[in-house]
């Protein structure tokens, strides 16, 4: 089969010419517009998963040396994890290429998140299947680029590290609460406040509540650490 001339442009931005072009056209089809004739990308992401995670496990290893596996996983983590990916998607603007039902084209599926993390893990999938592990590695690589050298800051999780600063001082874990949503249904945004036992308390706003959770534990530990 021949590509579009949009897939044709994803593929370059990509950094992948697929002999197989029918395994990239898969990857971009969501469920909501698959049919017996076309199949949607929910077994390459699959597969994407764990090719992802392979790259990742063998970039951390090779980058530390020395370090414990209670090291690496924290930044694994961050490495492979959902919002990771979904950014990923938008630099390479996977969105403008995804195959959508009529349903997820009005609730603003090209921007959702998940369906951004999950082609970009099932486009990986394709560029595996089509020429193997070492062109999959390469564009991950590739495409994960300087967040691979900045992990050990990305892998901090505000969250855990504030439940851990309340625990130490013999105080209950943080709480946290929605106080806001605001925008359509398809693109809301929460607005998020944790609170210590003690009365501190900081908000934060974003497109997710655990983006917004993690900001607002961010905030409020970078306070109280002070």
């Amino acid at each position: 089969m021949k590509l579009s001339a949009e897939l044709r442009a994803f593929a370059t931005r990509l950094g992948h010419e697929f002999s197989r072009p029918e395994l990239l056209s898969r990857a971009v089809t969501h469920g909501s517009i698959s049919g017996p004739m076309r199949d949607d990308n929910q077994r390459l992401e699959f597969l994407g998963d764990r090719v992802l995670g392979l790259v990742m496990a063998e970039a951390l290893l090779e980058a530390d040396r020395s370090a414990t596996e209670g090291q690496i996983a924290p930044r694994f983590n961050a490495l492979v994890r959902r919002e990771t990916c979904a950014e990923v998607a938008r630099e390479i603007e996977i969105g403008t290429v995804l195959r959508l039902g009529r349903s997820e084209m009005k609730s603003g599926g090209r921007r959702k998140e998940a369906l951004l993390a999950d082609a970009m893990e099932a486009v990986i999938a394709a560029v595996y299947l089509d020429a193997g592990f070492e062109a999959a590695r390469n564009v991950v690589r590739r495409l994960w680029g300087e967040r691979i050298n900045r992990v050990e800051e990305d892998a901090r999780d505000p969250k855990t590290a504030l439940q851990e600063w309340a625990q130490a001082r013999g105080e209950p874990p943080p709480a946290y609460a929605e106080t806001g949503r605001e925008g359509p249904d398809h693109a809301p945004v929460f607005t998020i406040e944790v609170r210590l036992a003690s009365g501190a308390s900081e908000n934060a706003t974003a497109g997710s509540k655990r983006q917004a959770e993690q900001a607002a534990a961010a905030a409020l530990l970078k306070r109280v650490s002070e």
